[in-house]
């Protein structure tokens, strides 16, 4: 029995030891090397930036009219369709008016009669046959009359609605055999060659805004962005909105229409931004990631790999970022550098932490400055 239990032992000594030597093996076995790869860097750098609020606005025309008659009556003429063209002074609407212009004739009908009593009047007072009182009060009569007449006359002309300028109808609310009343709307006439740009500014911002200032404009429906006047600031705001209306003139394009959503671009307060190149983050899912450089001297795999005169012996370390607004192809980095951080900008987009990297000086213009080729002796 003794001898079977030292046997038994004596085997799973044996077997410790062997799986410990394969453990060690494995443990010993060198890992992979990363090939050298070359990029270009960037200093992080603090940047003093206005920082840019955007609000919306809407596309308005500058010159805008509402039709509405000043008379009732069926509406007999209307040679206007929505979208059509009109120059000041074409026909809108015609309105039937038979009552007005038969008060017209009964005024013209008195307005004659008086006249020709005034006038034999005046003969008989020449010939001491009338009295000045009598001549006086035909002569009154005879200008209520010529009122009455006036009035019916501009009445008449009240039938016919004109263009008051030249422009396109963008509403159409009333047709032929409607009844038109006084104050209500028939047709709906912008001007679509002037055009601005309504926005609601907050009180904060408002006070920046100046009457004549040049503020960038974009129309997302007509994929354009422009620069634009202020015309108007209103002096007051509006207590429920805590906003004041602002008013900028831009050029009419044959894109842009009346009604269509605009972004208007203040300048806020200046401050410090870090901020980096955005070619230098690459997204991986959600995150937001960046490749800092460190000199070859702070360790790292694969630091042996290398070759001299290849450019400054650097290994590239993973770093996950936070940004925030981009402009001018810059990113603002809100977390995750440091000012003075060296960042990979261009071919870090298959790189590993810890690689190798050969970096190079980069040109004015981007480009990276590639070393020139050396030729190879061959055998």
């Amino acid at each position: 029995m003794k001898r079977e239990k030292h046997l038994v032992g004596y085997l799973l000594m044996a077997g410790l030891v062997a799986l410990a030597g394969c453990k060690g093996g494995h443990e010993n076995k060198p890992a992979p090397k990363l090939p050298v790869v070359q990029v270009s860097m960037q200093e992080v750098k603090t940047k003093n930036v206005r920082s840019q609020i955007e609000v919306v606005g809407t596309v308005q025309a500058t010159q805008h009219a509402t039709i509405a008659p000043r008379i009732s009556g069926q509406i007999v003429e209307m040679p206007v369709v929505l979208g059509s063209q009109v120059h000041k002074g074409n026909l809108l609407v015609k309105i039937s008016a038979g009552e007005i212009s038969a008060r017209l004739l009964q005024a013209q009908a008195q307005l004659e009669q008086v006249r020709r009593n005034l006038a034999r009047e005046e003969k008989l007072q020449k010939q001491e046959a009338s009295t000045r009182e009598a001549v006086k009060s035909l002569q009154d009569q005879a200008r209520i009359a010529e009122s009455a007449q006036k009035e019916a006359q501009t009445m008449l002309e009240y039938a016919t609605i004109t263009a008051p300028f030249t422009g396109i109808v963008t509403r159409k609310i009333a047709s032929v055999g409607d009844l038109a009343s006084p104050g209500v709307a028939l047709l709906e006439l912008e001007n679509e060659k002037v055009l601005q740009v309504v926005a609601q500014v907050p009180e904060g911002l408002i006070l920046k805004v100046r009457k004549g200032d040049v503020l960038p404009v974009s129309i997302p429906a007509a994929e354009l962005s422009l620069n634009g006047e202020v015309a108007e600031v209103a002096p007051a705001a509006d207590p429920s909105s805590r906003t004041a209306s602002v008013k900028i003139n831009i050029t009419a394009g044959a894109d842009i229409r009346p009604g269509q959503f605009a972004r208007v671009t203040l300048t806020g307060s200046e401050e410090k931004f870090l901020t980096i190149s955005d070619k230098a983050v690459l997204s991986f899912g959600q995150m937001e990631r960046v490749f800092l450089i460190e000199d070859a001297d702070q360790g790292g795999p694969s630091v042996a790999s290398v070759k001299e005169g290849a450019g400054t012996a650097s290994v590239a370390r993973l770093r996950l970022v936070r940004t925030g607004a981009r402009y001018d192809g810059q990113v603002e980095i809100l977390a995750g550098l440091a000012p003075g951080d060296r960042v990979v900008v261009s071919g870090g987009e298959k790189l590993q932490d810890g690689q190798p990297l050969d970096v190079q000086p980069q040109a004015k213009n981007g480009s990276i400055l590639r070393a020139p080729k050396q030729e190879t002796e061959r055998p």
